[in-house]
């Protein structure tokens, strides 16, 4: 179901954030903008999966979208049946790809209290892993959200703001 349509870069990101679509497909060639620079601006503030349309196969277009964070790519004329495969796979591959990045985050967010443990106490690698995860399980929480709550005490009790590492987290 199409939840919005625009020819216009300048009005993608609006639409966008208004309509919430699963996937956004973006044309290349739009009338006031470059559907590349349009499709980067969907992914990185409207967090969307975007498929780009267009009728060139150039190498540098395709190095282009990939570094703009497009999921699929689709040449015109485009057939019925390829399109909702396409957008399957570019709203899997989209949740897969921050899903890592969730991970990543949670590991760092982890790394640096699990630093702040041994430093405070002495710890050992291992030991202050094993400390983390002890307090995660008996308090049934992830480990990564222990270990937020312990480097936002830690900020706390130095009287820093809080780390942005804490506090640039994602909902579940």
């Amino acid at each position: 179901r199409v939840a919005g349509e625009t020819g216009r870069g300048g009005e993608a990101l609006a639409l966008v954030q208004r309509c919430a679509p699963d996937v956004v497909v973006c044309a290349v060639g739009l009338r006031d903008a470059d559907g590349v620079a349009v499709a980067a601006e969907i992914t990185g503030t409207a967090g969307r999966p975007v498929v780009l349309l267009t009728s060139h196969t150039d190498p540098a277009l395709v190095e282009r979208a990939r570094q703009a964070g497009v999921m699929a790519y689709l040449l015109k004329p485009l057939r019925q049946a390829e399109l909702a495969p396409a957008l399957d796979l570019a709203v899997a591959r989209f949740a897969e790809a921050r899903a890592l990045e969730r991970r990543l985050e949670e590991r760092k967010v982890i790394e640096r209290a699990k630093g702040l443990l041994m430093r405070r106490y002495g710890l050992g690698e291992e030991e202050a892993f094993q400390r983390l995860r002890r307090t995660a399980m008996d308090s049934r929480t992830s480990m990564a959200d222990i270990a937020r709550a312990l480097l936002v005490s830690e900020s706390v009790a130095r009287g820093e703001p809080e780390p942005p590492a804490v506090s640039a987290r994602e909902p579940h």
